[in-house]
Order: structure tokens, then C-alpha cells, then sequence
């Protein structure tokens, strides 16, 4: 590859940023975690031009961080580093730090120079790619849901509500796109709002979501996929670094409470033809192939997918009945309890909002999944069957998920290897069956109720 350069966007936005001292160099992983580098302004020149070096193991990382050696990149490799880069147009300020600070996101390049295949991001471009080569482009919003919590944890070390701001109480009910509870809540609202501008995070609308505690933000559509999940990578970072800056504790975990509702990331997809028309456009009356195609080949590969939407132990306690949480593969207009749900919209607007993925799986793969699942279906075809009017729950089968299943499949997958590259299948495979393995070495409370004394 050749070396980048600061561009305008970066010059610019650097000079913003008085008496900047310090720049974080950000890495996400196949988890969606942010490693990297903190450098001096004086060696950002460099960084654009020569790069910095990090562990190739960095992507590969297990969610505790440690390297997954079954990856083949650790000591297999004599735990080689790599060069990685800035990606020119992310350099922006840190607004909650202490003293002037910026980021910026970098890529990783492999032994050969050019972009290391299994990165989160590569993965994603590929697809992306595969839409341009049609004469197609996905127009992409991400929504995240989080909770926020004490930042003190109970006795027994669990999560525990948040003290309400206004009251003094802590939260414990549930009062859905309560304006009250947004407005007891804005100074942390209006503290993200100006992260975002300041980060140029094109966030859209906060809402107070279904449990204590839980909101949600929007972001708005992009044009540019990559970008979108750059957004929310970003927005995930700033909701956490404003939280902690208030005494809170902001969590993406897909399901802290076994009583409340989980939270989950939720993948918006219209795609434009190459005069800019959406393909979708229809009414709920007459719904366009295109859109049915591409619902189809969603249904095709969910399966496949699955890992990717539900990449950790918790993400499995989030699929129960009656939480909005789909437990199906079916799909309909203005419905929130099937998997692919068309929003209620104007018909040139139609879009995919795809409800499978928890929280705390990573926006980049995620999105990758959804596209490749949707692309798959527009160059197949399909049917997906009637749209669903009323309870999904109640007239369909229900999927009962199991970690290891999901695994499994994964990594039988042709599929998967053939869309997203053999090499991340591997990894990303191995990191998570690591994971697996690492969590059932724990012997729970609930084991040694069940089983100490009676057995």
C-alpha cells in the first residue's frame, strides 16, 4: 500500500483542536472492542506516513483480551506485528477528555502490504463492493440500545439500576419512550448530543426504551455503509466515555437483567439503483420482488450468520418470548415482533430494519451479515413467504438458540467462507469456540445449589 497522507478533512479538523496533545489510535477487533495506540501530536505526521505497529493477534483477541492461539496468529507466528495506518476523514476530538486529545480509526495491513482480509472492516467492504459491481448502493442506519447503570455493583458483584438524576431513586420500572425519563436524563442526553456534533456522529433521535434504565439512539442513513458503522463504533465509544464522565456505567451487553428487555442493534437497509431509486419502493398492498428477494435471502442465511449476531454467552439469554426479540425468520410491514421488519414509511422510502443482532455484537459484521444476506437474495431470489399480520410469536415456529449450534454451523459454513473470506471464518471461529470453552470452566452459584448437596 501506499503511505497515507493527512488530508484536508484531518488538516483541518486537527487545527480545530487547540493545543492538542495527545491522538488515539483506534483498532476495532472482530468483538467490536477498541485497541490501539495513544500518540504524541508530534508523531502523527508518521503515523499517516509509516504507520504504527501492533500485534497482528490484536483482531483475534478473545473478549477478555488475551490472544486465541488456535487463530494461528500468535506464537504460531512468533506474534508478529503489522503495520496499521490511519484511515483518512476519522481524525476527530475527544470532547470528553480532560485536556485537547483526537482519534482517529486505523487499518491493518497484511505481511504484503496491502489490508489484513479478516479485519471487521475489510469484511464489510468486500460486500459493500460486491452491491457497487450490480450497479447498486446500500443506504445504511445503525440503531444501538444500552443501558445505564450504577456504576457501583451490588455485594454479590451484579449490575444494578442507576440512581435517577431527578428523583434520587433508583429506577425500577419501566416507562417506554417516556419523555419524563429522557428529561431526567439530559444531561446526559445533551452531553452525547454534543459529543456527536463535535465528532460529526450524524445521530438522529434518543428514545427511553422498555426497560429501567435502557434508551436507545438512532443514527441517520448513510450512503456509505462503512461510514455508518465507523458512526456507530464512534457513538459506542462516546456513550461509555460521557457515562463513566457522570458517575455511570453505560453497558452494551446484550441482556444484564434476566427480567428486563435486552438490547440489541438494529440494521436499517434501503438500496438505490444506479439512477438513485430505491428498489424497494412499494406499498404494503403490493410489496416490490426486489424487496421480497432480498427478505428471502435473509431467511437463507440466519443461520449461517447467527454467530455474528449473537457472538457471547449472554447475547443467547436475550431470545425469550414476548421481549420484541425475534424468534423467527419471518417478516412484515409495521411489525415489531418478526425478524425483518419493514417501518411504516412512504413507498419511496421502503426499507429492511433487520432485528436479529444483540447489542454487543460488532456493527461492521453485523452489517456485512445483513448485506450478504440481502445480496444474496436479490441475485438468487426466493420466497419468504406471506408478510406477517399481527403476533409473529403466535403463527410461527419458534427458534430455540443454543451457543454451540450457532458455533457449529458457523464454522461448517461454505457459505460464510465463500462471502466473507475462509481466513476470517477461521478466526473468528476459533476466537469464539475459545470463548466458549474459557466460559464453561466456571463452576456457577446456581451449580453448586442445584447439585452439591443432592446429588
Amino acid at each position: 500500500m501506499q503511505p497515507n497522507v493527512m488530508n484536508d478533512e484531518d488538516e483541518a479538523t486537527l487545527d480545530q483542536i487547540h493545543g492538542c496533545e495527545q491522538i488515539d489510535l483506534l483498532l476495532p477487533d472482530q468483538n467490536g472492542l477498541l485497541r490501539g495506540k495513544r500518540i504524541t501530536r508530534d508523531a502523527l505526521g508518521k503515523a499517516y506516513q509509516n504507520g504504527v505497529c501492533l500485534p497482528m493477534s490484536l483482531l483475534g483477541t478473545d473478549i477478555t483480551g488475551n490472544t486465541v492461539e488456535e487463530t494461528g496468529l500468535g506464537y504460531d507466528i512468533g506474534d508478529e506485528d503489522r503495520i496499521c495506518r490511519p484511515i483518512p476523514g476519522t481524525l476527530r476530538p475527544v470532547p470528553w477528555a480532560s485536556k485537547p486529545m483526537a482519534q482517529a480509526l486505523i487499518q491493518m495491513e497484511d505481511a504484503n502490504g496491502k489490508l489484513f482480509e479478516p479485519n471487521p472492516r475489510e469484511v464489510l467492504k468486500r460486500v459493500v463492493k460486491r452491491f457497487k459491481e450490480r450497479g447498486l448502493t446500500p443506504v445504511v442506519a445503525v440503531e444501538l440500545e444500552f443501558y445505564l447503570l450504577d456504576s457501583d455493583l451490588t455485594e454479590d458483584g451484579f449490575p444494578q439500576t442507576s440512581i435517577n438524576p431527578a428523583t434520587r431513586r433508583r429506577n425500577r420500572t419501566t416507562q417506554v419512550y417516556s419523555m419524563t425519563d429522557l428529561d431526567d436524563y439530559q444531561g446526559f442526553t445533551d452531553a452525547i448530543d454534543a459529543a456527536c456534533r463535535a465528532q460529526r456522529i450524524p445521530a438522529d433521535t434518543a428514545v427511553a426504551e422498555y426497560a429501567p434504565g435502557q434508551f436507545e439512539i438512532n443514527l441517520k442513513h448513510r450512503a456509505d455503509a462503512v461510514q455508518a458503522c465507523d458512526d456507530a463504533i464512534m457513538l459506542k465509544r462516546a456513550i461509555k466515555a460521557v457515562a463513566a464522565q457522570q458517575g455511570l456505567l453505560a453497558t452494551f451487553m446484550a441482556k444484564p437483567f434476566v427480567e428486563q428487555a435486552g438490547s440489541g442493534t438494529h440494521i436499517h437497509v434501503s438500496v438505490l439503483d444506479s439512477e438513485g431509486r430505491n428498489i424497494f419502493a412499494c406499498t404494503p398492498d403490493a410489496p416490490a420482488e426486489t424487496l421480497k428477494h432480498a427478505v428471502a435471502g435473509l431467511q437463507r442465511r440466519a443461520d449461517d450468520c447467527m454467530l455474528i449476531f449473537a457472538p457471547h454467552a449472554n447475547s443467547y439469554r436475550r431470545f425469550v418470548l414476548n421481549a420484541f426479540v425475534p424468534l423467527n425468520d419471518c417478516w412484515g410491514f409495521n411489525n415489531r415482533t418478526v425478524a425483518m421488519r419493514i417501518p411504516y414509511s412512504d413507498p419511496a422510502n421502503i426499507r429492511i430494519e433487520h432485528r436479529i443482532a444483540g447489542a454487543d455484537a460488532n456493527p461492521y459484521l453485523v452489517t456485512a451479515a445483513v448485506l450478504a444476506g440481502m445480496l444474496d437474495g436479490l441475485e438468487n431470489g426466493g420466497d419468504p413467504g406471506p408478510a406477517i399480520v399481527g403476533n409473529a410469536y403466535e403463527q410461527t415456529e419458534l427458534r430455540e438458540l443454543f451457543w454451540i449450534d450457532t458455533l457449529r454451523t458457523f464454522l461448517k459454513s461454505d457459505w460464510i467462507a465463500e462471502t466473507f473470506g475462509a481466513e476470517f471464518r477461521h478466526i473468528y471461529g476459533q476466537q469464539k469456540l475459545k470463548e466458549l470453552r474459557t466460559f464453561q470452566t466456571e463452576v456457577t452459584s446456581l451449580e453448586i445449589d442445584w447439585y452439591l448437596r443432592l446429588v
